[in-house]
């Protein structure tokens, strides 16, 4: 039996983090716990990219810009959404994570998601850095061991003549 998996060493990492100006009051704080993450795992400042963009839908773009560079190992995709009185925030949310699905699948570049879909502002700060923690350090943990899995499964399949 052969188990891949990945790790929080980000020592020789390259990581993009791509945030949304909209919210700015939760993003912020969302790219606060994300860098955080990124320095836990020891990816060097200078490793680090920050792209910003206008709100969600905006997100898969750059996010895909970055992997298609071929400079980056990773992506973190951090924003927020808020429901609001209207079908607008259904399409914002689906649309973002579908496109940063597509991102990922797309380039084979890992992305994670902290782009939040909440019902309240409260809500959205809880996840934070409230109570709920802060899930845009959840997601840069992650996209550090995604790449470090990323890179075990190319060795894994290369090592096959595969």
């Amino acid at each position: 039996m052969t188990e891949l998996a990945g790790d929080h060493d980000g020592r020789d990492l390259t990581v993009g983090v791509v945030v949304s100006r909209f919210n700015e009051l939760v993003t912020e704080r969302l790219l606060a716990g994300a860098l955080d993450g990124l320095r836990t795992a020891g990816v060097p400042e200078t490793e680090v990219v920050v792209a910003r963009v206008p709100g969600a839908l905006e997100i898969p773009f750059a996010a895909r810009e970055l992997a298609r560079t071929g400079a980056v190992d990773a992506v973190v995709a951090v924003g927020c959404v808020v429901r609001g009185e209207t079908a607008h925030f259904d399409v914002v949310v689906r649309e973002s994570a579908a496109g940063l699905r597509e991102v990922a699948l797309s380039t084979g570049v890992p992305v994670t998601h902290a782009v939040l879909a909440t019902d309240s502002l409260a809500q959205a700060l809880e996840r934070a850095g409230g109570k709920g923690g802060n899930q845009g350090r959840n997601a840069a943990l992650a996209a550090v061991e995604m790449a470090r899995l990323t890179r075990a499964l190319r060795q894994f399949a290369g090592g096959r003549g595969r």
